[in-house]
């Protein structure tokens, strides 16, 4: 497959990939304006794992780190008024794509701090903040799909404020993130707002879905476990998409959809494969389908570019996608009450260090 290909996903797929990564140098370099180019990159998404990559140890950021700190004494405070620049510079490259698909893509998203994952009312006041300071009509306010972070995201909604809703390991999660955005919708409407003008998506994680159930079935060790190694995640996706189908396709969307109301886009993440025994593509080219999103780090990228196959492979395998579902049941493995909770609780571990580790290099600095 060539890049040529990869720039026509959009046009013969409706499918469109975003790019999981965010730095100054990728920026300065001409990267990023080169990925868009020659990639058909179509939106960008970060966290505070991909910032903390960025920030420490670069050059690029030396000189703003002291400024910043002489101007603001709270080190988080610091670290949004240093990286606002580089979440403006994305949005002002992807802006033109943003126009010219009426607001479909073109979006950057930048997460809100890990220590309000659990704070409804400072997560709304935090998503006001950060589309003030960024001031950029394409932005996407992250939050994770704890309780009060769907209580947050509804409120969002309802107020015009666009989100990616994220750290999503379940169907139950997609479940009451829809009903939550159609809630947040029709509370726009009332207030007034244009609900067209509203983005949501919700981002789904592969890769840690079968890391952490390939162990629960290698523990299992069973025939019938093993032969479901590496199948979880794209199952959960396929019956992601068919609720994704029956919600935004069906007739209860109707009335938002006559408003001009967008369906809130199942966004692909964790796409890089953790196991090296699959596809360096596996959540790539099994999860094609119209009116989704993948973002891929830039490896996964350009291993897809260079050998991955772009048919549509993901609407016909809803069959299957049940009977996986299913088998993992009979197994006692609860995906949507143990496997997701557990998954959901790592991931905010694993982004609230991340943060923490980048405030206090920052703070070192």
């Amino acid at each position: 497959m060539s890049k040529n290909d990869v720039t026509e996903l959009y046009r013969n797929q409706g499918q469109s990939l975003w790019l999981d990564n965010l730095s100054r140098e990728l920026i300065a370099s001409g990267q990023l304006a080169a990925m868009i180019r020659d990639y058909g990159i179509r939106g960008l998404t970060s966290n505070p794992s991909i910032f903390k990559k960025a920030i420490v140890g670069s050059p690029y950021y030396t000189a703003d780190i002291a400024a910043c700190k002489a101007k603001f004494d709270d080190i988080e405070a610091v670290y949004e008024h240093l990286v606002v620049s580089d979440i403006r510079q994305a949005c002002d490259l992807l802006r033109p794509l943003w126009d010219e698909s009426a607001g479909e893509d073109g979006w950057v998203s930048w997460e809100e701090s890990p220590r309000i994952a659990h704070n409804a009312a400072a997560s709304f006041a935090a998503a006001s903040r950060l589309v003030d300071l960024t001031d950029r009509p394409n932005l996407l306010i992250k939050v994770p799909a704890t309780p009060e972070g769907i209580a947050a995201f509804e409120e969002m909604i309802g107020h015009g404020i666009s989100v990616n809703v994220t750290l999503i390991f379940s169907l139950a999660q997609i479940k009451t993130l829809f009903a939550a955005y159609q809630r947040g919708l029709k509370a726009y409407h009332a207030r007034g707002g244009a609900v067209g003008q509203v983005r949501a998506v919700a981002s789904l994680f592969m890769s840690r879905v079968d890391t952490l159930v390939d162990q629960t079935l290698d523990a299992l060790g069973s025939p019938e476990a093993l032969a479901l190694k590496g199948k979880a995640a794209l199952a959960l996706a396929g019956m992601a998409y068919q609720h994704y189908r029956e919600v935004f396709e069906g007739e209860g969307f109707a009335e938002l959809r006559a408003l001009g109301a967008r369906s809130q886009y199942l966004l692909w993440a964790s796409t890089g494969t953790k196991n090296a025994a699959y596809s360096d593509v596996l959540y790539v080219e099994n999860l094609i389908a119209p009116c989704t999103i993948n973002t891929l780090p830039e490896a996964t990228l350009k291993a897809f570019a260079d050998h991955g196959r772009s048919a549509s492979l993901l609407k016909p395998r809803y069959d299957e996608d049940r009977t996986v579902w299913d088998a993992l049941a009979a197994l006692g493995i609860d995906m949507d009450g143990a496997i997701g909770d557990q998954l959901l609780d790592e991931g905010l571990v694993l982004f609230e260090q991340a943060f923490e580790d980048l405030l206090a290099a920052i703070a070192a600095t």
